[in-house]
């Protein structure tokens, strides 16, 4: 009996390949996907661009999915190896029905995935995500007659499409009148050649690690501390400004600074707030997730905004900056959301955002991090099985039902100047446990304190 899991939720579907994910699984998935668009457009003959990022198995999913659409009545363009930003973007230029990526985002090598996309390049939300997962599982799937189906086209614009409108929308200029050496690493990801062009394009001096898209990631691929000690080396050794950190699927981006330390993924979205906020003419709002730092809500703050939270998940997310009209969003993974681009987390729009806020201020990484009030954030994850995460956060709720709780996703507990979050992924078979206080050893202790509370017996 095979147990590989076979992650459904509204960051789409991942799996092990060749155990829970195969081809036959992933025709399957696309060809409820396209009974759904045929079914919410009412267009018999919908059209889906259809992206993968650089993961060897990628072609071979290509391939099962395009079966699986065109099965369906769809009409399919394929934009070959490219970001999860760069598929959206394509999704609103072509003006297709909607879009698919073959991406396992920042899982390992033996992992892919499949992230469906509407028409306005953002992943479903929750509802239409179940309606997806239902049809998927019951093989609620609209056939057409084999003479009916139409042949998969391809484009190769998609490249200079997704990099020409995150110039249009940036100080071009500016940045290439201040432009700083720079080190980039694309983890052999689908974003280098989209990342390079960009830069070459704003004159940035660029030392570009694992560049080419092969899909053979030098290291565990999540943009985290411990694997980007390569990445703070080189930073220190070309004598580079700035080293920036993609994900394979190039929506999610890490910064070190001068010095070649880590700032985090966290101060991603807040550099990129910084950026927007100073330059507004009127208090804007700003939106993150419920596990982003409140470094966020201080920035806001000093430039008259406001933040307002989500639930984690990038449609959340984006359907939470529609509902208050916000400036810019994203999640503390990194994830930066700018509408002027695009409603999806886009690392492209983060490294130009940073490097234009660079260039405004004429101040380095570490200086403009010093100007953010400073917490530690912890993040830890446990495995867990079917109903665990409900039972944790029963016994959260009730043990803190004197604080501040929000129970949109999980269950997020603030209490003075700290907080926790506790919730199932929506990606891998793991809790995530995060914490953050203006230190430490604070932030530990609340994390220990979270722990001994779900651990408790019933």
């Amino acid at each position: 009996m095979n147990h590989a899991p076979l992650m459904l939720s509204i960051s789409g579907l991942r799996g092990l390949i060749g155990q829970s994910l195969t081809e036959d699984v992933a025709e399957r998935y696309s060809a409820a996907y396209g009974s759904w668009l045929v079914t919410t457009t009412g267009n018999r003959a919908p059209h889906v661009v259809l992206g993968r990022d650089s993961r060897p198995s990628g072609e071979q999913f290509e391939q099962a999915i395009s079966r699986g659409l065109l099965s369906t009545g769809c009409h399919v363009t394929t934009v070959g190896i490219l970001s999860t930003p760069g598929v959206a973007v394509m999704v609103e230029h072509l003006r297709a029905d909607g879009g698919m990526v073959i991406t396992a985002s920042h899982n390992p090598g033996q992992w892919n995935g499949i992230k469906a996309l509407r028409h306005d390049g953002v992943a479903p939300p929750p509802d239409q995500a179940q309606q997806i997962i239902d049809r998927f599982h019951r093989n609620d799937v609209i056939r057409v007659d084999p003479s009916q189906r139409a042949t998969v086209q391809s484009d190769d614009t998609a490249v200079k499409v997704h990099v020409d409108l995150v110039l249009e929308q940036v100080d071009a200029a500016l940045i290439r009148k201040h432009a700083p050496a720079i080190v980039l690493e694309s983890v052999h990801g689908a974003g280098g050649p989209e990342t390079a062009l960009m830069l070459e394009q704003l004159s940035v001096p660029t030392t570009h690690l694992f560049a080419e898209p092969t899909g053979q990631f030098p290291h565990s691929p999540e943009p985290t501390a411990e694997n980007l000690t390569g990445l703070c080396d080189a930073v220190t050794q070309h004598h580079a400004a700035i080293g920036f950190a993609q994900d394979p699927d190039a929506d999610r981006l890490a910064i070190v600074d001068e010095t070649g330390r880590y700032i985090g993924e966290e101060y991603t979205l807040v550099l990129c707030a910084m950026a927007l906020l100073a330059s507004a003419d009127q208090p804007a709002s700003v939106v993150a997730n419920l596990s982003s730092s409140r470094m966020l809500d201080d920035v806001a703050k000093a430039a008259g905004g406001e933040v307002h939270r989500s639930a984690v998940g990038e449609a959340n997310v984006a359907n939470k900056m529609r509902q208050v009209n916000a400036i810019i969003g994203g999640e503390g993974n990194g994830g930066v959301i700018w509408p002027a681009v695009g409603y999806v987390r886009d690392s492209l729009v983060g490294i130009a955002l940073v490097l234009q806020l660079m260039a405004r201020t004429g101040k380095s990484v570490s200086e403009l991090v010093a100007q953010i009030p400073a917490y530690t954030i912890i993040k830890q994850k446990t495995p867990i099985e079917e109903g665990m995460a409900a039972q944790a956060v029963a016994k959260l709720e009730e043990h803190y039902r004197n604080e501040t709780i929000d129970l949109q996703d999980g269950i997020r507990i603030d209490i003075e100047n700290m907080w926790a979050h506790v919730r199932a992924s929506n990606t891998e078979p793991i809790m995530r446990i995060i914490a953050e206080a203006p230190n430490e050893q604070a932030a530990q202790s609340l994390i220990d304190q979270v722990r001994a509370v779900i651990d408790t017996s019933s």
